[in-house]
């Protein structure tokens, strides 16, 4: 999340100084790259305007777009998490857009700037060929048979890892669960691959709180790793897409959002092992409807996100 209001001030200016020749749209997205390129090949294919890409993680995505705040490029923005199209729509940086192959995305994936792309959910992913018990509930990473064995995603480096420690800590802030971590010997690695990489190379046996759909790929690919959703529950991370308001191509950008809910562009997610936005669109793992979902009230935890974090930094830091 951008909270810099150097930055903010700088794209105020950004916005009528932006110049220069550019592709027919440009749009940044947060992983994956696959994805993303499929759906730029696709929608120059079905419309004729050429989309220019730019993949990386949601801190890389950010990082571009400040640094281009004089003379900002991107036309739509992807991320990884829901709190940036709440942050930027509370900012006044996005067009209002509500695209007609929205209408069978669930209202919770949708306002009135933005829509998901499509859902990521958090889970255990597990080496099978760790010598290791399959779990089956986040506890079971803090038994002795996991001592040293598990790796955690870093909370401030990931949005969804973020809000699964806020949830299952509680509102009454009970830790208990991420101490018994940190006293089994847990690490927090990192981003997601980080923490994902370990385990896929069999120095690690778990990864607590992993984004599922790169394990699901992984899976595929006939890697060693399995993804275990807790039927204790989990969150999940719908992925915002949002048409940023200094566009000269608001028209072409609001047809790329149109392409990425059609019937082509939702296949394309759901290759992607993401859950699909649209909730008539079929998908080959488990979609929303079969995970338990955790409550938690986003705008509270994201009040306290610095506490939060510091909170779970002294617990491992111990």
């Amino acid at each position: 999340m951008i909270k810099s209001l150097q930055f903010a001030a700088v794209v105020a200016v950004g916005l009528v100084t932006a110049t220069g020749a550019r592709a027919d749209i440009t749009v940044y997205s947060a992983g994956p790259a696959g994805l993303i390129n499929g759906l730029a090949k696709g929608f120059t294919e079905k419309t004729g305007i050429k989309a220019e890409v730019f993949q990386g993680t949601t801190g890389q995505v950010m990082a571009r777009i400040e640094a281009e705040a004089a003379n900002p490029k991107v036309d739509v923005l992807i991320s990884a998490s829901w709190d940036t199209a709440t942050d930027f729509a509370k900012r006044g940086w996005l067009v209002p857009y509500t695209s007609p192959n929205a209408a069978n995305v669930p209202d919770f994936l949708k306002s009135e700037t933005a829509v998901a792309q499509g859902v990521s959910a958090l889970a255990i992913a597990w080496n099978p060929k760790s010598g290791t018990p399959k779990p089956a509930e986040w506890a079971d990473l803090t038994k002795p048979e996991f001592k040293d064995k598990v790796t955690l995603p870093d909370p401030a480096q990931s949005g969804a890892s973020f809000e699964l420690v806020a949830a299952l800590r509680g509102t009454a802030g009970n830790w208990k669960l991420f101490e018994g971590l940190a006293a089994n010997g847990a690490v927090v690695a990192g981003a997601n691959a980080a923490a994902l990489n370990p385990v896929l190379q069999g120095a690690k046996a778990a990864v607590f709180g992993a984004v599922d759909y790169i394990s699901l790929a992984g899976q595929q690919k006939g890697e060693s790793i399995e993804v275990i959703f807790p039927a204790s529950g989990t969150v999940i991370a719908p992925r915002p897409v949002v048409i940023l308001n200094w566009s000269k191509q608001q028209d072409e950008a609001k047809k790329f959002v149109d392409y990425m809910l059609s019937d082509d562009g939702q296949a394309l997610v759901a290759k992607a092992f993401l859950i699909p936005a649209r909730s008539d669109v079929k998908a080959d793992r488990p979609v929303i409807k079969d995970l338990k979902l955790l409550e938690i009230d986003t705008d509270a935890v994201y009040a306290k996100r610095a506490d939060i974090l510091k909170e779970f930094g002294a617990i491992f830091a111990k």
